[in-house]
């Protein structure tokens, strides 16, 4: 089959036609066969650009489709895309932050990993990192306040000095000068002094310093030697005393010996508490009659009688 030439020529231009019109979406940042899904945002103020960059820690995974401005509510809504492999909450965050100096600005996809899943027109809610230029910008008053003051007490500084250094009168840099220069040779005749005495008194100086050395070294052996034997022998103490605490502990729990036994024997406790009451009972007698025991030893037999409740509560 033979094409015409005509037939040719409308191929050509419509092929040119659709050439053109993909090649300038691309330009723009457009791609008309991608299958990226498409989400929105807003911002207060425009930092971006077309085709700024969308990532996700740090990952590049889409870009800004289109920035226009909502004249309903003041605010700039943007339209970004990201990889259809990408999935993540709607109630993440999109941050708005800066790359770099001169980098420009991106969006970044912070996950929470909470609630459904983001779809293809979601509103995703935004927020502003700041950055370094922003923090400038904001202190720059104060920056460039506290650096006027600076550049001033500097030039007051130098002017100080310049007067210093020009002044040719006694009390100036001359007479400054004359005293250092005194003073650094008093330092050196000291210097001179303090070395002949060590000079003449060196074997002295060596002897002390040697004696010095033995009675430390032997002061350092004498105290670990202390350490260890008091401390072994203390610990040593230690431990048999309470070897013989917990043997004793033992025994009482045992019911071994006198006070074992009137720890866990109830008889004993028992007699040894009616032998208490019969005492107190004895004395209580002795003193309301004492007439009795005055002539314990008379053939004349007293009998007993057991006191009254009111004896008993007086006394």
């Amino acid at each position: 089959m033979k094409i015409s030439r005509e037939i040719k020529t409308a191929i050509l231009v419509i092929s040119g036609v659709l050439l053109f019109i993909y090649l300038f979406n691309y330009l723009k940042g457009e791609d008309l066969f991608s299958d990226e899904v498409d989400f929105y945002t807003e911002f207060d103020y425009n930092a971006l650009t077309m085709s700024s960059p969308v990532t996700i820690k740090g990952n590049v995974v889409g870009k800004v489709e289109n920035i226009s401005y909502d004249f309903k509510s003041g605010m700039t809504r943007v339209e970004f895309s990201v990889d259809p492999r990408l999935s993540f909450s709607k109630s993440s965050i999109i941050r708005l932050y800066e790359t770099g100096i001169m980098g420009g600005n991106a969006l970044a996809v912070i996950d929470s990993y909470e609630g459904e899943k983001a779809k293809k027109g979601d509103f995703i809610k935004s927020e502003i990192q700041p950055g370094l230029i922003s923090s400038l910008k904001d202190n720059f008053t104060g920056l460039s306040t506290d650096l006027d003051k600076t550049l001033r007490s500097a030039d007051t500084l130098m002017v100080s000095l310049n007067g210093l250094v020009t002044d040719e009168s006694d009390a100036g840099l001359k007479a400054t000068i004359k005293e250092l220069n005194s003073t650094l040779k008093s330092f050196k005749n000291l210097s001179y002094s303090i070395q002949n005495v060590v000079k003449a008194n060196d074997e002295k100086i060596t002897s002390t310093l040697e004696s010095f050395k033995t009675a430390s070294e032997n002061l350092s052996v004498l105290s670990e030697d202390l350490k260890k034997v008091e401390l072994s022998k203390t610990i040593g103490d230690f431990d048999k005393t309470l070897l013989n605490i917990n043997s004793l502990l033992e025994n009482f729990e045992k019911g071994e010996g006198s006070l074992g036994k009137l720890l866990k024997d109830d008889k004993l406790y028992n007699n040894l508490e009616a032998a208490t009451k019969e005492m107190e009972l004895l004395l209580l007698d002795i003193k309301l009659h004492p007439a009795r025991y005055r002539r314990i030893l008379s053939k004349k037999e007293i009998p007993y009688q057991a006191p009254t409740e009111e004896q008993l509560q007086k006394n």
